[in-house]
This record gives C-alpha cells, structure tokens and sequence, in this order.
C-alpha cells in the first residue's frame, strides 16, 4: 500500500559524493548519480588569481579531466562557512551542491548534498 501524501513538507537530502579529507585538505571520494560512478578529487585552486575565480577544482581521478568548481560560502542564515559546489559533464549536465560533513563523529568524512535548481 502507497503512503497517503500529507499536507507537510518534507526536506528531500540527495548525498551525490562521499569524500574524505586528507591530511593536505584535498578531498577524494566517490561520486553517484543513476547514470555515473566516477572516482574525484577536490584539490585547491593554487593558481586562484581573482575573487571570483573558484576556491577548488573537481577533477576525475581516472584521467585528470576537470568536472566542476567549488567555492568557500557563507551561509545568510546561520553565518556557518560552507563550500558550494558545480559540477558539469556530457554525462551529468550541470549538478550544483554543497559539501557538509558526512553523519557521524568522523570530521575527515564529508559529502556533496545535491542542491537542486528550483
């Protein structure tokens, strides 16, 4: 028997990457959607030349190609930093998303929360 749909709402969480940190602060995990398994990294833009050039770059540990950007937010409500991800392939068209920690006491695991555009 199918649930009756009520009349509040419910937040829908989608965790499209599981990561963890290393030691140097990059993050590699991987990253699922339906159609794609893909192994990434996260590494620091080290040639960050202007403001609103990316904090990061998403790269595939496969074979080096480029899949998004993330950028070092601050969150409006809470004042909480946070970083906001973009991530774009043939594959997965455009996916935005923010990297929080994963669920438990590990702080080196993190995961990509699919943001969807609305």
């Amino acid at each position: 028997m199918i649930p009756r749909a009520t009349s509040k709402r419910r937040t829908q969480v989608a965790t499209i990457a599981t990561l963890i940190q290393k030691t140097d602060g990059s993050l590699e995990g991987t990253l699922t959607t339906l159609n794609v398994t893909a192994q990434i990294a996260i590494v620091a833009n080290a040639r960050k030349a202007k403001e609103n050039e990316p904090d990061f770059r998403i790269i595939s540990r496969k074979n080096g190609f480029e899949l998004g950007a993330g950028w070092n937010r601050i969150s409006q409500a809470t004042g909480a930093e946070y970083v906001s991800v973009s991530l774009s392939a043939p594959e997965l068209g455009t996916i935005y998303g923010n990297i929080a920690n994963a669920p438990g006491e590990d702080d080196t695991k993190k995961v990509i929360i699919w943001n969807p555009v609305n």
